[in-house]
């Protein structure tokens, strides 16, 4: 039965594949924004309830992305209610390992939707092979180097394409309902591992730097990233480090019934976005045959 599904910040890294994914299967699509205003977004903007009445009306499921928020779980806290007194399913995108501790506040939302009444299913995606072509692009292209806090550890990156997939499933299917699932890669690889793949497929050469903290926030000007998320990220790569990432789950191809994407799938479909300009690849060669 196909259903109309309210998606949160749907033009952003998972959104915008989500939107794209539903739409395709047949189902109705409100993207929220806090602009709306036009045929294919509506307003919605958590501090402000009178927005969540256009937002939820008609609705069967809602997905949820957290925005940058010290305490996201008093920020969506009046949303879930209101989306709970309707009997609307709430498909939450969580963080790996939030679980751990339930003073952390992206735990105290999971356990205010677990609690609501609401048919529900929370979605904890590890780090996203997306970043390489988001947060870490610069560095990679304008100075060669994967200059990260995250020491020797590996990851089991997540393509945010399979996190779309997982959350269609979560949203149309019982399946996942009362569930939490913890979305990983199918390989855990260090950042050197990747560093080496993006020297292969792009041309150029890019090297992984294990940075300390301070490094790290004085070079995150350079990175084209904001001081906010810079501190945001700190404590992520804390537990980065302490190998807290490295776990590979097979909950996304229970969800999906496949494997997840690797890096060298990422890479593959991604490869036109660390192309070496042309231009520049007869400096390098000019430069070698000196």
């Amino acid at each position: 039965m196909f259903k109309t599904i309210l998606v949160a910040a749907g033009a952003g890294t998972v959104g915008q594949h989500l939107a794209n994914r539903l739409l395709i299967a047949g189902h109705s699509v409100k993207i929220g924004t806090r602009r709306g205003g036009d045929a294919n977004t509506v307003l919605l903007d958590y501090s402000q309830a009178p927005t969540f009445e256009a937002a939820l009306a008609g609705t069967d499921a809602a997905y949820l992305v957290v925005p940058t928020s010290a305490e996201p779980h008093l920020l969506l806290g009046p949303f879930v209610e209101a989306a709970a007194r309707r009997g609307i399913k709430l498909v939450l995108q969580s963080a790996l390992g939030v679980d751990a501790n339930d003073a952390i506040p992206l735990r105290q939302l999971e356990r205010q939707i677990e609690s609501s009444g609401a048919p529900y299913a929370i979605l904890r995606p590890n780090w996203f092979l997306d970043n390489f072509h988001g947060r870490w692009h610069p560095g990679i292209m304008e100075l060669g180097r994967l200059a990260l806090p995250a020491g020797d550890a590996t990851t089991s990156l997540i393509d945010a394409r399979d996190i779309a997939e997982a959350a269609a499933v979560a949203l149309t299917q019982a399946v996942a309902d009362g569930r939490a699932f913890n979305l990983t890669g199918p390989d855990s690889l260090g950042y050197a591992e990747a560093a080496a793949a993006l020297s292969a497929i792009s041309g150029r050469t890019v090297t992984y730097e294990g940075v300390d903290e301070a490094q790290f926030k004085r070079e995150s000007g350079r990175m084209k990233l904001a001081p906010a998320l810079v501190e945001q990220m700190l404590p992520i790569f804390t537990a980065t480090r302490a190998g807290h990432f490295s776990q590979v789950t097979d909950d996304f191809s229970q969800l999906t019934g496949r494997p997840g994407r690797r890096l060298v799938d990422y890479l593959a479909d991604n490869a036109w976005r660390f192309a070496v300009p042309v231009a520049q690849n007869e400096v390098q060669r000019a430069a070698v045959s000196r």
